[in-house]
């Protein structure tokens, strides 16, 4: 069995902001596979299919984003999950609208959602998939840009990372190894 966890928060209010690339997402795989999200457990909703004969679990946490790990290790530990069959799919502010780039460990690089998931986990080591989100403009505070929408000029190459993130994310589940699927989707 495989997890893959997108971060974000909860509600409406916060569905298309860009700390919810996470969900956005989770959302697009389950599209893709026609899952629905008709399970929770452990403060997450959960959705479930199979590639081939993996079995994947989409999990969308319930807690806000600071608060990732307090749904997502539970989860883990229920299921048997290990770090190497996990994969987190999050914003950064470091990377351009529209690029993805993919870890097998780190620090949580101020994100409060990963740094949640590194104290309930208690290693960093852990594939994810960072989304691009940008630095925010002006005098726009980080609270300000991660919980404001895309701006219309960057909606498409959003679009973009997210079809990249889940198409990086399904071929890990479809067998490769994690390092095979970051030299074939890292810079995209």
């Amino acid at each position: 069995m495989k997890m893959i966890v997108g971060l974000g928060n909860p509600g409406s209010k916060y569905q298309t902001t860009k700390h919810n690339i996470g969900f956005i997402t989770v959302d697009e795989i389950a599209h893709r596979y026609n899952a629905t999200f008709n399970k929770s457990q452990f403060e997450a909703d959960i959705a479930q299919f199979f590639i081939g004969t993996e079995k994947i679990m989409l999990v969308k946490p319930l807690t806000f984003m600071n608060e990732s790990g307090r749904s997502v290790g539970p989860l883990m530990t229920y299921y048997g999950i290990t770090e190497a069959e996990l994969i987190v799919i999050y914003d950064d502010l470091d990377l351009e609208v529209g690029k993805i780039r993919l870890r097998q460990k780190g620090s949580a690089g101020g994100h409060n959602g990963v740094k949640s998931l590194i104290a309930h986990l208690g290693t960093n080591v852990f594939p994810r998939i960072k989304i691009g989100i940008g630095r925010p403009m002006g005098k726009q505070t980080v609270i300000q840009h991660v919980l404001s929408t895309f701006p219309k000029d960057s909606h498409e190459a959003m679009l973009i990372a997210v079809k990249n993130a889940a198409d990086a994310a399904i071929y890990a589940c479809e067998g490769h190894s994690f390092v095979d699927t970051m030299n074939q989707f890292n810079g995209k």
